[in-house]
């Protein structure tokens, strides 16, 4: 658990522990500050792409040498971010530094190889509870490192924590995937098997659009904090970790409760709560009572249901169809993180100075409507028709 933990928690600082040196970049390869935000949007691209072929790579040749290999190219890209010196060569070696979610993609596929559907829920929930801890943390390491050592030292750290993590894997993570009989093309061939589940559809969108809300935020709630709110951007970095706590909390219940309560159950309750969340969010907003503490203090909610919602939601994805757990994890992490990144466009795109944060939150309160329509979907055909 503590290495599935790590190498989870390592794909998530790789994500966020630079965001603070971004303008110092930006002046350091002479560039325009919109070219050195793509080295978001590319890393997420690329995260999403490899997601889909990571899965059937891994249900054929195994968990541990896509892991270890994912670690390896990591690691050299790394360096390269670290030693570049112009924004292309950066960018090269930042979409390079994508292979870390192999990490987090197949840390979610070793836990269902091992134990039923409830279990799995569980241990999920116990991993990804150790991945909250770093959107919290991982920006602040980042700006201390940068405004005493530069930049790069952000790079170094992640490779000095990389090679840790590879050396841990090397020897702790065993192989837990039953080969599959089945060549790489055919492993690809069997996606439509997957995408003839209502299930499968079911848990993956429930999970997509519920995150969905939060990838809103990511993309929305740092304009709101500053143009709506008048908050100075040290102010914006004590509020914005407000989710992550509530995510934190939520994971810890799923690790607790999943098994006794179940997966369906305790992804509608996860939904349920997002969705109130918001709609309180947004109802203070629009009688004008709105304020930082509201509005930021709120989004704990969004936390929550996630917390509760996306490692029950991923467990059931995995267990549709258990021989092709490794293909379900890269297809519903893809599905998750395309969204994610597509709605975050979509909040910067909406908000305005004159529009206040009620654009923001209406998209987010949308989303997670979707994603309790789809968990009931789920739950009521398992009723009708039985589980498939």
């Amino acid at each position: 658990m503590a290495t599935l933990i790590l190498m989870a928690g390592l794909s998530a600082l790789a994500m966020n522990i630079f965001l603070p040196s971004l303008p110092g970049m930006t002046d350091y390869f002479d560039t325009d500050y919109r070219l050195m935000q793509l080295s978001v949007a590319l890393y997420l691209a690329v995260n999403a792409i490899l997601q889909v072929l990571i899965g059937p790579i891994s249900d054929q040749m195994g968990r541990r040498p896509v892991i270890l290999g994912g670690l390896v190219i990591f690691l050299l890209a790394t360096i390269g971010c670290a030693l570049a010196q112009n924004v292309t060569i950066f960018l090269i070696f930042r979409m390079m530094q994508a292979t870390i979610v192999a990490a987090m993609v197949l840390s979610r596929a070793i836990v269902r190889d091992m134990v039923s559907q409830d279990e799995a829920a569980s241990m999920i929930g116990y991993v990804t509870m150790g991945m909250a801890v770093v959107p919290m943390i991982g920006p602040a390491i980042g700006g201390l490192l940068d405004q005493y050592f530069g930049w790069q030292s952000n790079f170094w750290l992640l490779l000095v924590l990389g090679i840790a993590v590879l050396w841990l894997s090397w020897v702790d993570l065993g192989e837990t995937a039953q080969r599959s009989q089945l060549s790489l093309g055919q492993q690809f061939h069997e996606y439509p098997t997957l995408f003839r589940s209502p299930r499968f559809w079911g848990y993956s969108m429930a999970a997509a659009l519920s995150s969905g809300a939060f990838f809103a935020y990511l993309g929305g709630a740092p304009y709101v904090g500053d143009q709506v709110f008048g908050l100075t951007p040290a102010e914006v970095g004590v509020y914005f970790g407000t989710p992550a706590i509530g995510y934190f909390a939520g994971n810890f219940i799923s690790g607790r409760f999943s098994v006794r309560i179940g997966v369906d159950r305790m992804v509608y309750w996860g939904t349920l709560i997002n969705a109130v969340g918001i709609a309180i969010n947004l109802g203070l907003i629009h009688v004008g009572l709105g304020t930082p503490i509201s509005f930021f203090g709120l989004m704990a909610f969004v936390g929550l249901g996630n917390g509760m919602s996306i490692p029950n939601a991923t467990a059931g994805a995995l267990s549709v169809r258990p021989h092709l757990a490794g293909t379900a994890s890269g297809l519903a992490g893809a599905l998750m993180i395309g969204g994610g990144a597509a709605l975050s466009a979509l909040a910067g795109w909406l908000l305005t100075p004159e529009s206040g944060a009620a654009p923001l939150l209406w998209l987010m309160l949308i989303s997670a409507l979707l994603a309790i329509v789809s968990i009931l979907i789920v739950i009521l055909r398992a009723r009708q028709v039985g589980v498939r």
